[in-house]
């Protein structure tokens, strides 16, 4: 049973978090996918599989990170929304993703090997529209990463924000999963400690 004033409460973050985003110009956004490119770079520096996904419209941008670690040999795994789940295939080139019709950014195919490598990666890269010092995340409201994040990830669970977008306090609810980390243009901020 979900408590309804945390579900408002959810709902109201969300609003702010999503208006803040929406007023960031575009010079921002760019500056701020090139520090997430440096920080999420050395975060990855041992990794040879990331699952992580495609940024879209006012996200803390992906691209060029995910570009870079592609282009340095690491196997980057995006989700694909399957009904109530999450299917996985490779990044090849940001050109072949294709448009969903909610607007995020997926890879035309998926594979089961690709799921599997998905949950046993060295570093898993969620989407977040803030995260707290204990680790708790608030998403978009599917519970996609919920429901799929594995239960013993094979690497660490990064939430990519913007900094101000690490709070003190996210609402939360039984189901929600924490992730270990934020990843913001600033650096990699250590959580659940």
């Amino acid at each position: 049973m979900r408590c309804c004033h945390v579900v408002e409460d959810k709902r109201l973050l969300r609003a702010s978090v999503l208006r803040a985003r929406a007023h960031r110009s575009e010079a921002d956004r760019v500056a701020a996918g090139r520090r997430l490119e440096a920080h999420g770079l050395a975060a990855a520096a041992a990794c040879t599989t990331v699952a992580a996904h495609a940024a879209v419209a006012s996200e803390p941008p992906t691209r060029p990170l995910l570009e870079a670690l592609h282009a340095a040999g690491v196997r980057v795994l995006l989700p694909r929304v399957d009904g109530l789940a999450l299917a996985w295939g490779e990044l090849t080139r940001w050109q072949d993703l294709q448009r969903n019709t909610v607007g995020l950014l997926e890879p035309a195919t998926t594979t089961t090997e690709s799921a599997l490598a998905a949950e046993s990666a060295d570093l898993i890269l969620v989407p977040a529209l803030a995260v707290d010092r204990s680790g708790h995340r608030l998403g978009r409201g599917g519970g996609f990463y919920d429901r799929w994040l594995p239960s013993t990830p094979g690497g660490s669970v990064l939430a990519v924000v913007f900094d101000e977008e690490v709070i003190e306090h996210v609402p939360r609810e039984p189901h929600d999963r924490t992730v270990d980390a934020a990843l913001t243009p600033s650096g990699v901020v250590p959580l659940r400690q």
